[in-house]
């Protein structure tokens, strides 16, 4: 319709060609409804026999399946993910270094060592080992031993440490979440739930990513003992790279997994399962829902132009492009790319000077009725103001053209 303005663009990437409507005014409704796109025919996520669960994409965040994903529960040994990512936090600002040597205290061995009934590393009391083998005794083996011995090397105590683990987990974003010690034992009030679990898991993968790869090792040996991670799809999935197992009587068996297909990753948090093969079966049940189902893709990369020749005042350009800051990737149901529409606001009248990456207005990106993402649009470059005379002249049309704002 001509009265509609709707300008079709072809975006090209790396990921693939992908249609999406910039609309620029339009009479008719721009976005379409669930059951006028098909999207009413996506399956359910799949029932499953635990207390709470999430399934979340590692690069958007996009949340595709849940079920009491905000329940505080005990955390069990998945509390051990964020030790290791304050550790690994540590080493790469410098304050650590990987091979140096932490003393084994008696406490870390009395509370989390070969005598107690709890997962341990073996570690001999008032030994010498470096913090990566430390790193994966917790990881590997879940060793509360070596939980502990890491605690008291960086705070001086699991209390001070645990203080340390608070502080993360609000600045990461983990709002129902509680940490009383290093080692996820039970503690009263020491809780936390899917979500933030899996807002943990995807700090992991991308701000600890020199040692994610720990996660995905199936064996380490410490005190000539050999040790199984306790994930078993590490075993069974080869996407499958990470990352913890957790189980107290009152957590249940609690698993969050990571896996990666083609260019995507899924997080899944399952907690409260009623035993270690559920929490396999069940977790992998999720993971395959989501890559059955879904895609993350790239559809705009930074710098690309979304809007060209957008009318400048008071310049030295009479237009100036806009663009985006930085690569937009998108999660969504599978086939149903080419009805992902995007509207393009621009500010009402432009005026120099200009910077580059000035924010001038968004992109929204939609698909049916939801908002997938809501971002700046933002000047391609510098554009300085002109001389006296040709603002003058702008001023002038301004004026008598009622735009004058």
């Amino acid at each position: 319709m001509a009265d509609c303005l709707l300008l079709a663009r072809l975006t090209e990437n790396r990921m693939a060609k992908n249609w999406l409507f910039i609309a620029l005014a339009c009479a008719l409704p721009l976005f379409q409804t669930p059951a006028a796109i098909g999207l009413e025919a996506l399956p359910k996520p799949p029932e499953l026999a635990a207390k709470s669960w999430i399934l979340i994409d590692a690069e958007t965040g996009t949340v595709l399946a849940e079920n009491n994903a905000d329940l505080p529960l005990p955390p069990a040994s998945l509390a051990k993910m964020m030790t290791t990512y304050i550790v690994t936090q540590q080493i790469e600002q410098g304050s650590l270094g990987e091979f140096d040597n932490v003393t084994i205290s008696d406490n870390a061995w009395q509370k989390g060592g070969a005598k107690t009934d709890g997962s341990t590393t073996f570690l001999i009391p008032r030994s010498q080992v470096p913090i990566i083998d430390l790193m994966r005794g917790v990881i590997i083996q879940s060793g509360n031993d070596a939980a502990i011995a890491l605690a008291e090397h960086l705070s001086g105590s699991e209390d001070a440490f645990s203080d340390l683990m608070n502080q993360h987990a609000d600045a990461i974003g983990m709002s129902n979440s509680q940490f009383y010690n290093a080692t996820g034992l039970p503690a009263e009030g020491m809780v936390s739930t899917a979500r933030d679990l899996a807002l943990l898991a995807k700090a992991i993968i991308h701000g600890s990513s020199t040692y994610y790869d720990i996660y995905s090792e199936k064996y380490f040996q410490h005190n000539n003992i050999n040790q199984p991670n306790r994930n078993r799809l590490l075993w069974r999935d080869s996407s499958v790279d990470g990352l913890k197992t957790g189980y107290t009587k009152a957590a249940g068996y609690c698993l969050v997994a990571s896996a990666k297909r083609r260019d995507m990753r899924l997080i899944s948090v399952l907690m409260g399962a009623k035993s270690v093969e559920a929490r396999a079966r069940q977790s992998q049940k999720l993971l395959s829902y989501g890559f059955r189902h879904f895609d993350t893709k790239k559809v705009y990369s930074a710098g690309d132009i979304l809007k060209e020749n957008a009318k400048l005042w008071y310049g030295q350009e009479d237009f100036l492009d806009l663009t985006v800051a930085e690569d937009i990737v998108l999660t969504f149901p599978r086939r149903s790319e080419k009805l992902l529409a995007a509207k393009i606001i621009v500010d009402e009248q432009l005026e120099a000077p200009i910077s580059a990456g000035q924010e001038l207005g968004r992109l929204q990106v939609s698909l049916a009725d939801k908002i997938l993402v809501d971002v700046p649009l933002v000047a391609e470059k510098d554009i300085p103001t002109a001389g006296v005379l040709s603002r003058l002249y702008d001023w002038v049309i301004l004026f008598f053209t009622g735009l004058m704002s």
